[in-house]
């Protein structure tokens, strides 16, 4: 009787076996002791923070940022864009006379 084909799969590598190193102990100090602080109300002084986004900036430096702001939200794409600089009235109908008179021939 044949035997059956057994599924072959990746071996899994054998765990590394685990050399324990003494570690040497840190030489504690016992004139200094370990005093963590409390930010709470009443406690400890709070830590300085950084508050340049509180400053009241110039007006000209507010101006040019917010116009870089609305500059990049106004971007439109170019196929759009193309519009904005369309004919005036008067030249536009030229245009089309013009245009009109080499227009393809009708069947």
């Amino acid at each position: 009787m044949p035997k059956g084909k057994k599924a072959k799969g990746k071996k899994v590598a054998p765990a590394p076996a685990v050399v324990k190193k003494q570690e040497a102990k840190k030489v504690v100090n016992p004139l200094f002791e370990k005093r963590p602080k409390n930010f709470g109300i009443g406690q400890d002084i709070q830590p300085k923070r950084n508050l340049i986004r509180f400053v009241k900036w110039l007006r000209y430096i507010r101006l040019q940022r917010q116009r870089a702001i609305l500059d990049k939200r106004l971007k439109v794409p170019p196929a759009i864009n193309q519009f904005t600089q369309a004919l005036d009235r008067q030249t536009a109908t030229q245009m089309l006379k013009l245009a009109h008179k080499y227009r393809p021939e009708t069947k």
